[in-house]
């Protein structure tokens, strides 16, 4: 996952790419990233130079209708087709198609509502697994303390947030700077007819989701230029953040 891999002076890039350059290399690298032009974006000439011929494959977001016809088309044996259910099925794609496309986390859904129907299902009369154990998985998989914490926050710290999302699409490094996030920030509350924060006001922003333990805060005396990361998944942040 080529963007987990982005380091300020790109030595890990750099090596990684310049192993099949070398001679009798029988090496082939596949590299993930989640924008189309990361290279460009992102990459020193010095790495960009290391690309031989490189082919390029977009996987786009899966939609609703996509998920649903991957769980349907699941192996008999797994637990999950016991929810395959249209009114489930859609849910689940619903669900996961609005956060980040990944059929993964409906599978996980699936799985979890039916293991809180079996557990249920010990202590009363058989049953199948029903809307209650779904909603269940759902609020389970998507909650936690950070979460909640999220969802507490003041309307500028959750602003923050989504601008921080802002600059991880554009970017496609899920790592950026105070500065770049501010003017993402400013952006947003334009939109919504906000006052924008000032910088000070900013960085007590980011220290206070900081201190809360939901962003990764580098260290530093740089203040626009410190970087920052989320400490947990895009996902999750965006489930919080959704309307109600």
């Amino acid at each position: 996952q080529l963007d987990l891999l982005w380091t300020r002076k790109q030595n890990v890039m750099y090596n990684l790419f310049d192993w099949p350059t070398q001679k009798h290399s029988k090496l082939i690298i596949l590299a993930i990233a989640n924008t189309m032009d990361l290279p460009e974006r992102i990459m020193m000439n010095r790495v960009a130079s290391r690309l031989v011929c490189p082919s390029t494959l977009l996987f786009r977001i899966w939609d609703c209708s996509k998920i649903v016809q991957r769980c349907v088309a699941l192996p008999a044996g797994l637990v999950c087709l016991l929810i395959l259910a249209q009114v489930f099925a859609q849910l689940f794609g619903h669900v996961v198609a609005a956060l980040s496309g990944d059929a993964r986390r409906c599978l996980d859904i699936c799985r979890r509502a039916t293991e809180i129907c079996e557990f249920a299902r010990q202590k009363r009369s058989p049953e199948i697994v029903r809307m209650a154990h779904v909603t269940e998985a759902i609020d389970e998989m998507f909650s936690s303390p950070y979460v909640n914490a999220i969802r507490s926050a003041s309307l500028h710290e959750q602003i923050f947030l989504k601008a921080i999302l802002a600059e991880f699409r554009r970017a496609g490094v899920e790592e950026a700077t105070v500065q770049q996030i501010y003017h993402h920030h400013v952006a947003l509350c334009r939109m919504e007819g906000l006052q924008s924060p000032t910088v000070s006001e900013t960085m007590a922003i980011c220290s206070r989701l900081g201190a809360c333990r939901l962003l990764l805060v580098e260290a530093s005396n740089k203040y626009l230029h410190m970087r920052v990361r989320l400490n947990l998944g895009q996902d999750d942040v965006m489930y919080a953040l959704r309307e109600e």
